[in-house]
């Protein structure tokens, strides 16, 4: 039955059970952890294999020697191999070291300092700078442009993209308004996929900046987790098509296909945006870790080398997801306090709780051992209005410890409903 409909009676003896089980559970120590979307042992395992890569002797590419300076776009072996499984061209790509997040950082502390190429002035110059974030989002990304000092505007994200009335009227209106981050694949962390339409609107929409950038962060682009790879829409072609040939900065990374601590990360954009990134990096790096591109080429050897690899992942992350439904179903189901929508890909289960009781939620499963990110990290500052969200994270715990943590979660969950329908 509904909470809702519940007496009050009904409602003070289910509180009273659930605090029970509650206090049960506290004596037994757990200490499970579901904050991060990281890759478990089991996966990283997969990849072992690149310890031992490119081996002693091996240290041409392409009549490069990687163990030299140089090659700051990196290896074009490992770039086709990623050009491919983003479906642009080989010489739209660049590749350099661990993780996008860098990427990310520098392409707007670029900006900041320099403006982009179509800029009038550095970014810093300008009177107000303002950033539209797809809300439930990626708390890091909204790290980056806080740290700059760069206005956030949340923008509502449903199953199939931002809300695109909201996102065209803001931008047409606003100057001030420079850019976007999209997650457009599996969107961390409600596992949205950006639709065709969506794409679309995004690349052709006319903006009061001139110099409107929209970093396109592909992190699971192969993180499947059924049988199947999804779409990947070619956005360079169809915004330069539209008159927007440097709208998109596109990019990816190994980071959780292979080492996550020890990946390679990807730059997909117009040949103007690749020079401008590369005249920058160049002054700071005298080129990127070519041996670890090497490997990384060497053990995947093709783009079905990716894909076969990544199924192999599914095996072990699929099975996780699966039982995460399973515990909050039982826990949660008929009770109408909460929703979820299990991802085909991805990391994340977003969970929406009664507004009002994520931040207390979190609390309460903290209290039973069980850390979860804070309520509120899946928007700017922090500050998710409706304290309804909660990012949870199935991937790194063995599959027992999944299955109990999320019985935890909704054992919390529907605490919290109690106490606030009381």
């Amino acid at each position: 039955m509904a909470l809702s409909d519940l007496s009050t009676a009904d409602l003070a003896q289910l509180e009273s059970q659930l605090f029970s089980e509650f206090d049960a559970l506290a004596a037994t120590g757990l200490s499970l952890d579901l904050t991060r979307g990281k890759p478990s042992p089991e996966q990283l395992d997969l990849s072992e294999r690149l310890l031992s890569l490119p081996g002693e002797g091996d240290h041409m590419a392409g009549g490069t020697d990687v163990r030299n300076y140089g090659g700051g776009a990196g290896l074009p072996e490992l770039r086709s191999i990623f050009a491919e499984l983003l479906g642009v061209d080989v010489d739209r790509v660049i590749a350099q070291d661990n993780a996008s997040l860098s990427i990310m950082y520098d392409l707007l502390t670029f900006a900041m300092l320099f403006g982009t190429p179509d800029s009038l002035r550095p970014w810093k110059d300008e009177p107000q700078l303002r950033w539209l974030c797809p809300v439930p989002g990626y708390d890091r990304h909204f790290g980056i442009t806080e740290a700059l000092g760069i206005e956030m505007v949340p923008v509502p994200l449903g199953p199939t993209g931002p809300d695109m009335d909201e996102v065209e009227r803001l931008v047409a209106e606003d100057p001030s308004i420079k850019g976007m981050w999209c997650v457009p694949i599996f969107s961390n962390p409600t596992g949205a996929v950006y639709d065709d339409h969506t794409v679309s609107r995004l690349a052709r929409m006319a903006t009061a900046a001139p110099d409107f950038r929209v970093i396109w962060d592909n992190a699971y682009v192969v993180h499947t987790l059924t049988n199947d790879f999804p779409k990947v829409p070619d956005v360079d072609t169809i915004a330069a098509e539209a008159g927007y040939p440097n709208r998109f900065l596109q990019v990816c990374s190994t980071s959780k296909i292979t080492f996550a601590g020890a990946g390679v990360s990807f730059l997909s954009s117009s040949r103007a945006n690749l020079d401008w990134y590369l005249g920058h990096t160049g002054i700071r790096s005298i080129g990127p870790n070519k041996v670890n591109q090497l490997a990384h080429a060497r053990f995947f050897g093709d783009a079905d080398g990716v894909r076969s690899h990544m199924l192999r992942h599914r095996e072990s992350v699929a099975p996780k997801f699966e039982a995460a439904d399973a515990a909050l179903t039982r826990r949660l189901g008929g009770y109408g306090v909460a929703s979820w929508m299990m991802p085909e890909g991805g990391y994340f289960i977003d969970l929406e709780v009664v507004d009002g009781t994520a931040t207390e939620t979190v609390r309460l499963a903290k209290e039973l051992g069980v850390a979860l990110t804070p309520a509120g990290s899946a928007y700017p500052y922090g500050n998710d209005p409706d304290d309804r969200h909660i990012r949870l994270a199935p991937t790194l715990p063995p599959l027992v410890e999944v299955e109990a943590a999320m019985d935890v979660v909704g054992l919390c969950v529907l605490l919290a409903a109690c106490r606030a329908a009381g």
